[in-house]
């Protein structure tokens, strides 16, 4: 089955909320965990018991566990399995970006079946150009696996480069950001007989995608296309206004949300998940 058509399966079932699983040190010290290999890996096997029956995505920043190594990635290992065998989609949080068979590489560590960090999809970054991870797309498609390509994200600091005008060839006119969307559209496109292609976006909730040259009145190819949307909770954004930030986007629109979930605490986290997952659901984004 296709990634696409999985994530249509879970949406129907389980709804688009997508909880993060960031261990902050602050959050891991507000949890009463070390600030440690040990103290991530309970960190995340708690949000994916938290999250299991309540929602059906979760989004391991795979940063937080890096920070502490080998043991760091081995406590992410037992993560992403546990997350994997409860029945959840899990997007690893990777933002990996690179060219020929370095990006072709990272693809491979993290959508390979049965590779120790196996995920559904993962995060990947392309101001490259898209053409620089056409293998990783490739082999998405192949495994039956997800990419989210970095297209408007809400650091500020992005903006330069993501509403610059591209000046020639195919996509002159258009912002970088637009471009992106354009291409990830047409790779799309190909799998049509699908109900979302295997390669999403990153859209920024925060954002005014106008900003970035996005027409959310956009041809329904684009359409086809997930959008992976942080920015929900603790960064501002409202659900209620999911259907008016993304327009004709909001169809393939994930929630995403971290630190306004796991901020209060793992005693209250089940019912936090379980709250936002009916706001979601009853939202129809």
């Amino acid at each position: 089955m296709s990634f696409g058509d999985r994530l249509a399966g879970v949406f129907a079932s389980e709804g688009r909320l997508c909880v993060g699983i960031d261990p902050h040190e602050h959050l891991l010290q507000s949890w009463g965990l070390p600030a440690s290999a040990d103290g991530v890996r309970a960190f995340g096997l708690a949000v994916v018991a938290a999250t299991v029956g309540r929602a059906g995505i979760v989004k391991p920043q795979v940063a937080f566990f890096e920070r502490y190594g080998s043991a760091g990635y081995a406590a992410l290992e037992e993560v992403l399995a546990a997350a994997r065998d409860a029945g959840l989609l899990v997007i690893a949080d990777a933002k990996r970006g690179d060219i020929g068979t370095s990006v072709t590489a990272y693809a491979e560590a993290w959508l390979t079946p049965g590779s120790p960090l196996e995920a559904d999809a993962m995060t990947i970054a392309a101001f490259q150009g898209v053409g620089s991870i056409a293998e990783p797309m490739r082999l998405a498609e192949s495994a039956g696996k997800g990419l989210f390509v970095l297209a408007a994200t809400s650091n500020p600091e992005a903006a330069a480069i993501q509403q610059a005008v591209v000046a020639s060839g195919a996509h002159s006119g258009l912002t970088v950001a637009r471009a992106i969307i354009e291409d990830v559209s047409s790779f799309n496109q190909a799998q049509a007989q699908h109900a979302f292609g295997s390669i999403g976006l990153v859209l920024g909730a925060t954002l005014d995608l106008a900003d970035f040259g996005i027409v959310t009145t956009a041809s329904a190819r684009v359409n086809a296309s997930p959008v992976l949307a942080p920015g929900f909770g603790h960064q501002g954004a409202r659900v209620a206004d999911a259907a008016r930030l993304f327009g004709s986007l909001a169809g393939g629109v994930i929630v995403s949300e971290s630190r306004g979930l796991l901020g209060g605490g793992p005693d209250g986290l089940a019912d936090a998940i379980a709250a936002r997952a009916d706001e979601v659901r009853s939202s129809h984004v």
